[in-house]
């Protein structure tokens, strides 16, 4: 198996492609930073390594038998990251990847955790496909993303174009290829994977531009293009002098119009805003850091927050207050678990399969997203069908 823990990561990675394409100087500019890896990011790992192993016993029992696998299950759940629903996480990747080779007429070739050669594109260029099927002159790479707080699109995701590049260039002189399908697997944002399907000319055109804004990046040329989707994860975001003056320039000059503002206009302030308030949120967040470590921020100064009281000794407390009369019963109080924290308990099969007929979805809040989220619009006004059904029932 892969040691994901030790994956290497080159200056212009795949899985920073949406950056450095879209803004070719960050490329240099955050290498000036260090690179930390998250809690999240370590659990990630954690789940891909056992979607690997599951992987690996399903496609190549032989050498990788059921017992390698619970050898391997038995390590991973020894590490403080482990979670119990990763087990089901990881199945439904393999039941997706399951029901894509399945799909196929002829048995696919089946290559997991493939590294991938991205010289001919990006100078020192790799990264590691999660895996590619090949099959009837399609290549399919499907990647597993374990994350809940941003949901990953295919559609013309650059990380996995690259890596079907690669895996284009690693295999087309073996197998004839026509047509690309790329996948994402975010199982704790979305039950079904995110697919979308292209040609390989498309693909071989995009890795053209690849070249062009490598060529860039890897010499720190080309313009800086601060972005949501690009300066998200970017290490010098918080420093950074274009995305500065773009949300100072977003946020405070405006030219003389109409004083009344039009829906059309809200829509651009709305997106406008969102992007000025994350860039607040990271500088503030840089300014106290600062501070707390004795520098100077013309301005401001860290102070302690609110504080909060806590039982020094909670059971000897508890203990008097019975002794002074209170009742016991007064000082406790006895909650059903949430339905969330059964399921997790039980495992989501099993809780489907004894208490599904007992639980209703209630409706959300109504909430403003972006119009790119695939959830479907709501609206109060009433439909011809609902007002005539008002109409018959009163």
């Amino acid at each position: 198996m892969i040691d994901h823990t030790n994956r290497a990561h080159a200056l212009l990675s795949a899985s920073s492609a949406h950056r450095w394409m879209e803004c070719p100087p960050s490329a240099l500019l955050e290498a000036q930073f260090p690179d930390t890896t998250s809690e999240a990011a370590k659990e990630g790992t954690l789940a891909h390594e056992l979607c690997e192993a599951k992987l690996r016993n399903y496609f190549f029992t032989p050498t990788y038998s059921k017992r390698k696998l619970n050898a391997a299950i038995k390590k991973l759940k020894s590490n403080d990251l482990w979670q119990d629903e990763m087990i089901g996480h990881a199945d439904t990747y393999l039941d997706y990847i399951k029901t894509a080779a399945l799909a196929f007429k002829e048995a696919p070739y089946v290559a997991i955790e493939k590294k991938i050669d991205l010289t001919r594109w990006i100078p020192d260029g790799f990264g590691t496909a999660d895996c590619i099927l090949i099959s009837q002159n399609v290549l399919h790479v499907i990647d597993f993303k374990y994350g809940k707080g941003v949901p990953v699109s295919a559609e013309h995701n650059p990380q996995l174009m690259l890596y079907a590049l690669g895996a284009y260039d690693a295999y087309s002189c073996l197998y004839s290829i026509d047509t690309v399908r790329i996948s994402i697997v975010q199982p704790r944002l979305q039950a079904d994977g995110d697919m979308w399907e292209t040609s390989i000319r498309e693909l071989l055109e995009f890795g053209e531009k690849v070249q062009v804004q490598a060529d860039l990046a890897i010499s720190g040329e080309g313009r800086f293009n601060p972005g949501e989707s690009q300066c998200r994860f970017c290490r010098a975001k918080t420093q950074c002098r274009a995305r500065a003056e773009k949300n100072v320039q977003l946020a405070f000059f405006t030219d003389k119009k109409p004083p009344l503002i039009r829906l059309e206009e809200v829509g651009a302030f709305l997106k406008k805003g969102t992007d000025v308030a994350k860039w607040l949120k990271d500088l503030q967040d840089y300014a106290l850091s600062e501070c707390l470590a004795g520098k100077q921020v013309p301005g401001w100064k860290a102070v302690e927050g609110r504080g909060s009281r806590d039982w020094t000794d909670q059971e000897a407390a508890f203990q008097t207050l019975e002794s002074a009369g209170t009742p016991k019963a007064m000082l406790y109080e006895t909650l059903p678990l949430s339905l969330a924290k059964i399921e997790k308990l039980v495992g989501k099969k099993e809780f489907e399969k004894e208490v599904g007929n007992y639980v209703k979805k209630n409706p959300g809040k109504p909430t403003l997203v972006p119009e790119s989220d695939k959830r479907q619009a709501i609206t109060n006004i009433v439909s011809a069908k609902e007002a005539f059904q008002e109409v018959a029932n009163g």
